[in-house]
């Protein structure tokens, strides 16, 4: 891949994510069919990043696909259990040359609400009530933190039946054949049960985990005192067996000084088991390193494409696209822009122009694009800054411009 002025533009990206799935996701499709499935990755990228819907991109640009028919073949063509293991493998794809040799990952459970018929509805997974309802489309995500920057190592769809410790056991098969080292395991309180815990011990993980406050004995710990470690158990069954996991809780306290409107003590409840951490202040420190984690969805928002299907797939499909763009954007900018920057200052040379696609700052001040295709309309996530908070906007037409890219430029093989 050749970048002139150590730049990358949007049509670069978004070239580089189509030639990806082209060689690697096969559809199988007829000798004689309207489309060939570089026409239809050209379309859901550029869905995408433009963060609308397949139906309203491809009305909305000249020379574009029917939407019908590019929905037709992904509705058809992608099986649910293939589709999670090659995404899972283009995921890691590039990313596994980019992890240090000690790894701090993340896992998260993201529900996203579903308020329509359930019974017409496949692939549903129901958990406690959350935004009014108890039916959601549900993914797990595991995260790799590699300089502030968070990459996705995994993706699996939620369906009723599934548990957080059954996620789990997958997601530390992933870690388990990664050549890096695992230093530490940070896990939202949807995986704070006894089995989950039983899981990060017997493999021997370091991990850091909030804590639920059930039972009498630990809601009367987090309601006094002041920073401390205390013992916990949690005791488990399955088939007919119980079993008692014993782990450290480590109780953090600050003063909220009026925030969220509140006074007084607020006591954070960590179980955590790492060497690296010694005291209260040390597992809530680790532990907002997730915080960033949690907020990738917030972002994928504004980098997925819309659809108001009814098939689980199909909205898995989108949801994978949407991580291998980020994914994208963080190597691309990582292998050509930023370790480029850190040679030239490394030898005196000068810093290297940063990448043309541009940013919102971490502070929320807008940037200008400066990129050569005023008619590329995309709208991705990419990061910046410790924050990892950052988002790509352009306008035009994201079809037409992956197109003409793709007449333009050669495929880009890093």
């Amino acid at each position: 891949m050749c970048l002139a002025n150590s730049e990358i533009h949007e049509d670069q990206l978004l070239n580089f994510l189509v030639n990806r799935l082209d060689e690697d996701v096969s559809l199988g499709l007829a000798n004689n069919a309207e489309l060939n499935a570089e026409d239809i990755y050209e379309v859901l990228v550029g869905a995408t990043a433009d963060g609308t819907s397949i139906s309203t991109l491809c009305n909305s640009s000249e020379d574009s696909p029917s939407a019908n028919a590019i929905l037709y073949y992904l509705q058809t063509k992608f099986e649910p259990g293939r589709l999670e293991r090659v995404a899972n493998t283009l995921l890691r794809r590039e990313i596994v040359e980019l992890l240090p040799e000690q790894v701090e990952v993340c896992a998260d459970l993201h529900l996203r609400p579903y308020y329509g018929d359930e019974d017409d509805t496949e692939g549903l997974y129901h958990s406690e009530a959350k935004r009014g309802t108890t039916a959601f489309h549900a993914y797990a995500t595991l995260y790799a933190r590699v300089r502030n920057k968070r990459y996705t190592l995994a993706v699996r769809r939620l369906e009723d039946g599934d548990t957080a410790s059954s996620v789990l056991a997958e997601f530390l098969g992933v870690l388990d054949g990664l050549d890096a080292e695992v230093k530490a395991v940070y896990l939202d309180r949807g995986f704070y049960d006894s089995k989950c815990l039983t899981l990060l011990q017997t493999h021997n993980c370091a991990y850091v985990v909030p804590i639920i406050r059930w039972g009498e004995a630990i809601q009367q710990e987090l309601s006094e005192g002041w920073s401390r470690v205390i013992q916990h158990d949690l005791t488990g069954k399955l088939d007919g067996h119980s079993w008692t996991v014993e782990f450290p809780v480590y109780i953090d306290c600050t003063y909220l000084n009026g925030r969220y409107d509140e006074h007084g003590v607020a006591r954070h409840g960590y179980a955590a088991d790492a060497p690296f951490i010694e005291t209260p202040r040390d597992a809530r420190s680790h532990y907002s390193k997730r915080f960033s984690i949690e907020s990738s969805y917030r972002l994928s928002e504004q980098a997925i494409a819309t659809t108001t299907t009814r098939s689980a797939t199909v909205r898995l499909l989108y949801v994978v696209v949407s991580l291998l763009l980020q994914n994208a954007w963080r190597y691309l900018h990582y292998e050509y822009v930023a370790r480029r920057a850190e040679a030239g200052v490394a030898s005196g040379g000068g810093r290297t122009r940063s990448s043309s696609i541009w940013f919102d700052e971490p502070r929320g001040r807008p940037s200008r694009c400066v990129g050569p295709s005023p008619r590329i309309g995309h709208r991705m996530t990419g990061s910046t800054g410790n924050n990892d908070r950052a988002s790509v906007f352009a306008s035009g037409n994201a079809v037409a411009s992956a197109a003409d890219c793709r007449r333009q430029l050669h495929p880009i093989h890093p």
